[in-house]
C-alpha cells in the first residue's frame, strides 16, 4: 500500500440546515498517532462515526488501506481494520470480560474460536486485564470498563485505533495509567486518531494534533505549534487574541 492508511477527502455532513462535517479533509499514516480537539459540539465524534461508517457522508470521499470504504457498512470496515472505543462504554455486562473480547474477535476480525481465544489472551495481558478476564463487565471500575473498551476494540485486530475521550472522567492517576497502554498499543504498531479534553495526556502520545470547529479543520501540525497558534487559544481555551 501506498499513501496514507486513513484518508478523508473533502468529506461533509448536514441534518437540515446544522452541517457537522464541512468539507473535511485528513490523513493518518500507517502507525502514526493524530490527536483530535475542538470544543464540544465541533463535530469530534461526527468525523469518527464517518469514518467507521455509523452516519454516512453526504459528500466526499473516506479511504482506507487503499481502498475507498465510503459506502461501505460499519461492520465490513470493522473486518478491514478500523476498530473504536466510545466515550462511554457499554460492554455486554453479564459477560465475563474474556467472554466480551471473545465476541469482538470472532465477529469483528472473522477468527476461529481458538484463534480469537489466543488473540483475546494476549489483548488482556496488553490492557493489563489480565486478572480480570472470569469477572462479570458489570462490576468493573471505571477505569477498568475504559481498559475493556480498549481492548474490544484491539481484539478485532485493527491496523488504526479510533479513541473518543477514553480519558473523560478518570482521576490523574487513572489517566497516567491509559496513557502507558495507549503508548504500548502504539508501539505494537497500530496507528491511533484520538479525540481527548484531556490536553497533556493527549499531547504525551500524539505525533501531530488537528483542532477542529463547527465542522472544519481549523489547525493541523506540530502538538506544540498548533496549541500556540492564537486562533486555537481563542476557540478551544477562550483566550482572546490580542
Amino acid at each position: 500500500m501506498t499513501g496514507p492508511l486513513l484518508e478523508l477527502v473533502e468529506v461533509s455532513k448536514r441534518y437540515g440546515a446544522l452541517t457537522v462535517a464541512d468539507r473535511l479533509s485528513l490523513a493518518v499514516g500507517d502507525g502514526e498517532a493524530l490527536g483530535v480537539i475542538g470544543p464540544n459540539g465541533a463535530g469530534k465524534s461526527t468525523m469518527f462515526n464517518l469514518i467507521t461508517g455509523d452516519v454516512r457522508a453526504d459528500a466526499g470521499a473516506i479511504r482506507f488501506a487503499g481502498g475507498d470504504v465510503t459506502a461501505l457498512a460499519p461492520h465490513l470496515r470493522c473486518r478491514r481494520g478500523i476498530g473504536r472505543s466510545y466515550q462511554i462504554p457499554h460492554p455486554f455486562a453479564k459477560m465475563t470480560v474474556f467472554e466480551n473480547l471473545l465476541v469482538a474477535a470472532i465477529y469483528g476480525a472473522r477468527r476461529g474460536e481458538r484463534e480469537s481465544a489466543a488473540r483475546c489472551g494476549e489483548v488482556l495481558d496488553l490492557t493489563g486485564l489480565a486478572a480480570k478476564a472470569n469477572i462479570p463487565a458489570g462490576t468493573l471500575t471505571l477505569l477498568e470498563r475504559k481498559r475493556l473498551e480498549l481492548a474490544r476494540a484491539l481484539a478485532t485486530e485493527p491496523r488504526l485505533l479510533l479513541l473518543d475521550e477514553i480519558g473523560g472522567g478518570l482521576t490523574e492517576h487513572e489517566t497516567r495509567a491509559l496513557v502507558e497502554t495507549i503508548r504500548a498499543i502504539r508501539a505494537a504498531g497500530t496507528a491511533i486518531v484520538w479525540i481527548e479534553h484531556i490536553v497533556h495526556a493527549l499531547l504525551s502520545v500524539v505525533d501531530r494534533l488537528v483542532v477542529i470547529n463547527f465542522g472544519r479543520k481549523l489547525a493541523e501540525g506540530e502538538p506544540q505549534a498548533v496549541m500556540a497558534e492564537p486562533r486555537v487559544r481563542e476557540v478551544y481555551m477562550g483566550i482572546p487574541t490580542q
